[in-house]
């Protein structure tokens, strides 16, 4: 990690700095007259051709904005109105001004939309709210949908999607907080908590870890990631990554705090655990046996998206004898007439299969499900008649690609399909000792990595016996009295006696 930091030029001493007091803001005082006030802002604003000088009652005020950041209805409704029967007093008292006397306060207003009323003889700047408005409507994430619950998703509009998480948690105890990042960007970041359940000391540590960022540009919760996580270089993401408003909740509630950003439809949640991304919502949605079933069949995909091209390598080229009898000629038929090794036609393979992938993303929907189509059965079936590819090594990768697709996280399934690579050259060299030593590193780094003091592995490493019940298996709702302990929550009891009418009628009975 250090060698790392050295190479890049990211050291501690650029941490430090980062750390320390945050630079105050900017002050200029406004002038009383009324020409000076307007060229500090226009020279400050580059006279930009989209911002607005309105000359008001012959020459004695003026009304500044961005015409492709405010609402006309909302200027005409708000100043004009009164402008235009002449109580040109009363635009200074109305109720939806602000008032101040720092023009570079003025200045950032301006830039988020907002318009500034200037009067000659006075030092006292008015901003109204006149922001145009452009929101995409609420509709279901893409890539979350499930098949029971709520179909709504959050927007890139931040005042929405925190609309969204308070209508569905509607307690005095639910908290946000604002955050600028970004000395060009200025982005609005906003950090979601329940004061008395989340850990004051996580909220602390996110709050330092944001307000240490200097960054020119942060554009969405992505940017922020990067900064603020514990381990940049591990291929595991530390925090989840959510565009959901009922998932959002649930992890409030568990303990967790959400971080969202303006101009984003996403939220990340922290601190999080391995096996956080592999829990849905249709897990709680369903009964707890289905739900149960689901979950165990998303953990085995993770061992066969990581091993099972390793474990083909390993069986043709160096472990033949596991094969029953009945497989080695079938197996020997399909790879004799191939040139190049297994571990070539696996590279070649996934490879493919990666450009297939990522091609069907980029292309228009209905093209993207063509090549889909094209690559999977033309392609495939093109290079084992042409003598490039095994067919079994075709049904490997096809297996292997559909394991990475069952993990509810796109995050999670990309980190998988990354560490195929490693365990294939593990595998194509020393055979199954090769995979037991990549699988060990693998398992050493996840019970090493942490996520915002919380140990990536829990509950497993550490061993939390209690908390098993909501990790390998989802046991019923009543069951999960007590809240995770890697959220560190201050509250641990969720659930009281939620099934207590079930004694009740029994004594009836007996009766």
């Amino acid at each position: 990690m250090g060698f790392f930091r050295k190479i890049f030029q990211t050291g501690e001493g650029q941490q430090e700095k980062a750390s320390g007091p945050s630079v105050k803001e900017p002050q200029q005082p406004s002038f009383l007259k009324l020409s000076a006030n307007i060229d500090y802002l226009t020279k400050a604003l580059k006279n930009s051709s989209d911002l607005k000088v309105r000359i008001l009652n012959d020459g004695k005020a003026a009304l500044l904005y961005y015409e492709s950041l405010a609402d006309q209805e909302k200027l005409q409704k708000k100043i004009f109105s009164q402008i235009e029967s002449g109580r040109w007093e009363e635009v200074l008292d109305l109720p939806h001004g602000k008032h101040t006397e720092n023009l570079e306060e003025a200045l950032k207003t301006l830039l988020t939309g907002h318009a500034v009323y200037v009067q000659e003889g006075s030092t006292t700047l008015t901003q109204f709210e006149v922001t145009s408005q452009f929101n995409r409507s609420v509709e279901e994430p893409i890539n979350e949908r499930v098949v029971r619950g709520s179909h709504e998703g959050f927007v890139e509009n931040v005042m929405i999607n925190i609309n969204l998480i308070r209508k569905r948690l509607m307690h005095r105890d639910l908290t946000f907080q604002y955050f600028r990042v970004g000395k060009k960007t200025n982005t609005n970041i906003v950090l979601a908590f329940m004061d008395g359940i989340a850990d004051p000391n996580i909220i602390e540590q996110v709050t330092n870890r944001i307000k240490s960022v200097t960054s020119d540009a942060i554009f969405s919760p992505g940017y922020m990631e990067e900064f603020i996580e514990d381990a940049p270089f591990s291929p595991f993401p530390q925090m989840m990554s959510t565009e959901r408003p009922d998932r959002a909740v649930a992890n409030l509630m568990d303990g967790r705090v959400l971080l969202m950003a303006e101009g984003s439809p996403t939220a990340l949640v922290l601190p999080v655990t391995f096996f956080m991304f592999y829990q849905s919502p249709d897990d709680y949605n369903s009964r707890w046996i289905s739900g149960t079933f689901i979950r165990l069949i998303r953990l085995m995909s993770f061992i066969i998206a990581i091993g099972l091209p390793a474990f083909y390598i390993a069986i043709i080229g160096f472990h033949y004898e596991v094969l029953p009898d009945d497989l080695i000629l079938p197996v020997k038929g399909s790879i004799n007439e191939i040139a190049y090794p297994p571990i070539v036609e696996a590279l070649i393979m996934v490879i493919i299969v990666e450009l297939i992938r990522e091609s069907g993303i980029r292309l228009p929907q209905p093209i993207g499900q063509t090549i889909g189509i094209v690559g999977g059965l033309v392609i495939g079936d093109a290079v084992v008649q042409a003598g490039l590819i095994s067919n079994l090594m075709v049904i490997v990768v096809a297996l292997t690609a559909i394991a990475s697709f069952v993990v509810p996280s796109y995050e999670l399934s990309t980190t998988l399909r990354i560490l195929t690579f490693p365990l294939i050259f593990f595998a194509g060299t020393l055979g199954f000792v090769g995979i037991v030593f990549g699988m060990l590193f693998i398992l050493i780094h996840l019970c090493k990595l942490e996520s915002f003091g919380t140990p990536y592995f829990a509950p497993v490493a550490p061993l939390r016996i209690k908390d098993l019940k909501d990790t390998f298996v989802r046991l019923p709702l009543f069951w999960l009295d007590k809240r995770p302990k890697d959220a560190k929550p201050v509250k641990s009891k969720a659930i009281g006696e939620s099934r207590e009418w079930t004694k009740i009628e029994r004594q009836q009975k007996r009766k």
